[in-house]
């Protein structure tokens, strides 16, 4: 009798052990599945569907000042500016809606591109536009370096917030920083920098 009792003992042991087993495998694999679970998109991963797209900014004079590179990210684009020879403190930096850069005040890019009529700002309640982008700011030698997101746009040919639309788009350095508020343009003064942004 007291054989039969450690038997079964051990054997109930046996079997809590292996649905411990079991289940503490079940979680880890769980948890292994969700962390690599491709569905879950992150913003500011490069997506492979379209190629980046390198544009340069010239000022005024029409002397190069710096380059960005604009890559397509599961939502909108990521803008990697790297810049100099500008004047240091805060700027406003848009999309335009043309991809014409005409020296000296760079009018001819028209204004920031909005395909969906909104308002200009982040704070604004009906805006932003899908061109706004977050101001930069440049040291006092002269330099940047930063990235912008843009979730409103696209790389993407053929879409109606597409950056490569017929024509094209531009990229913009403004005077000064940008309200994120005012009309229709945020205040943020003369056009310094400009860049086509095409195929």
């Amino acid at each position: 009798m007291r054989k039969w009792i450690l038997f079964s003992g051990l054997a109930l042991v046996m079997v809590l052990g292996a649905c411990t087993e079991t289940d503490d495998n079940d979680d880890m694999e769980e948890t292994q599945n969700n962390s690599s679970d491709p569905g879950i998109e992150t913003a500011g991963s490069v997506s492979d569907d379209t190629e980046e797209v390198e544009v340069t900014l010239y000022n005024g004079d029409k002397e190069a000042v710096g380059s960005a590179m604009i890559r397509p990210v599961y939502r909108g684009v990521k803008v990697t500016l790297e810049a100099s020879d500008l004047p240091p403190g805060t700027h406003g930096f848009h999309i335009h809606e043309n991809g014409v850069c005409e020296a000296p005040d760079f009018k001819s890019a028209g204004g920031h591109f909005n395909p969906t009529d909104a308002k200009h700002g982040f704070e604004h309640p009906e805006g932003p536009h899908a061109g706004d982008l977050a101001n930069i700011r440049v040291d006092e030698d002269g330099n940047v370096f930063a990235d912008a997101a843009a979730e409103m746009v696209t790389l993407d040919k053929g879409e109606n917030h597409s950056l490569l639309k017929e024509g094209g788009t531009s990229l913009m350095i403004h005077s000064g920083a940008d309200d994120y508020q005012s009309q229709p343009s945020g205040d943020a003064g003369e056009r310094i920098a400009c860049g086509v942004i095409s195929e």
